[in-house]
């Protein structure tokens, strides 16, 4: 009955290390003897106990690894990356699955590859940009590092699905002189508006106050022609009145004189009546007005000999 018993239960044993399960979404590896043998997709599946051991199990689902890292500008500035890996096996197959299992000893020497890989990647596309370049590189930065490293993850079975660049950070000096530096530039720029806005006021005050300049120039001009024809035409009935008294009175055998006199007397009642205060002076004696009366004869003489030629 004993042996009966032993027989059993190396039978169960046998039987339990006969069957594997694999859980979705992972393949396991077989080897003998720690020689590759075969895989084992997900499900229930049988092996040789004792003889065939699952050596690995490998995951096939989507993997993520956060890091944070240090590059140096081309103008030595420094610059704190914090990143995200999202990377996987590139497939299913033997091949693939083998790379994935025997490249590295295990996955934390896989991890270590992976990370300083990313991060000499990175560095050494920042060490050819200037400070004020990096914050607007995101995008190319990515995509450096996935064409650099495709092939080397591929060699050992896995895909690099993305690389997020969560914060881009520089060190506090250089914030300091990055913050100066748009200050500054936000200062001029200000400056060089308030100037063009000064100039733009200037020229249009300058060019208002041209036309008023011409506008009242032309008035002025306008205003002169006319006043010079009213003095021409007030002149012209003047000569044409008095010409028409003097020959009445020749006609009446009066002395043309008289015209003089009575002009002479109007002239002094004007000046009386709209002089409003103005000081004009005058000669009103006799002789004054004998003198003067003379004066305007021998104008009057003369006017009628230019005539008379």
């Amino acid at each position: 009955m004993i042996g009966l018993y032993v027989i059993l239960g190396l039978a169960l044993v046998i039987l339990f290390l006969t069957f594997v399960t694999v859980q979705q979404g992972t393949v396991a590896v077989v080897t003998i003897f720690g020689k590759y043998r075969r895989l084992l997709t997900p499900g229930l599946s049988m092996k040789i106990p004792f003889i065939e051991v699952i050596s690995k199990r490998i995951s096939i689902q989507n993997r993520s690894a956060e890091l944070g890292f240090q590059a140096t500008t081309i103008d030595q500035a420094n610059v704190n990356f914090t990143a995200m890996l999202l990377y996987s096996v590139l497939d299913q197959t033997e091949e693939t699955i083998k790379n994935v299992a025997f490249k590295f000893i295990d996955d934390r020497n896989f991890m270590q590859a992976l990370v300083r890989s990313v991060e000499g990647s990175v560095r050494a596309f920042v060490a050819t940009k200037k400070q004020s370049e990096v914050l607007t590189l995101r995008h190319d930065i990515v995509e450096e590092v996935k064409d650099q490293l495709d092939k080397t993850l591929e060699s050992w079975g896995y895909h690099l699905i993305d690389l997020q660049l969560n914060d881009i950070n520089f060190d506090e000096e250089v914030i300091k002189s990055m913050s100066k530096v748009v200050a500054s530039n936000n200062l001029k720029a200000a400056a060089e508006n308030e100037g063009q806005a000064l100039l733009i006021t200037k020229t249009k005050a300058a060019e208002a106050e041209g036309n008023a300049i011409k506008i009242s120039a032309a008035a002025e001009k306008e205003a002169a022609q006319l006043r010079g024809q009213g003095i021409a035409l007030f002149r012209e009935e003047v000569a044409v009145g008095m010409a028409g008294a003097a020959k009445m009175m020749q006609d009446a055998n009066l002395d043309s004189s008289m015209i003089l006199f009575s002009m002479w007397t109007e002239s002094i009642k004007n000046f009386a009546e709209h002089g409003k205060g103005n000081v004009i002076f005058l000669d009103g004696s006799v002789e004054g007005m004998d003198k003067t009366m003379k004066q305007m004869m021998s104008m009057a003489k003369l006017e009628n000999l230019k005539s008379e030629e």
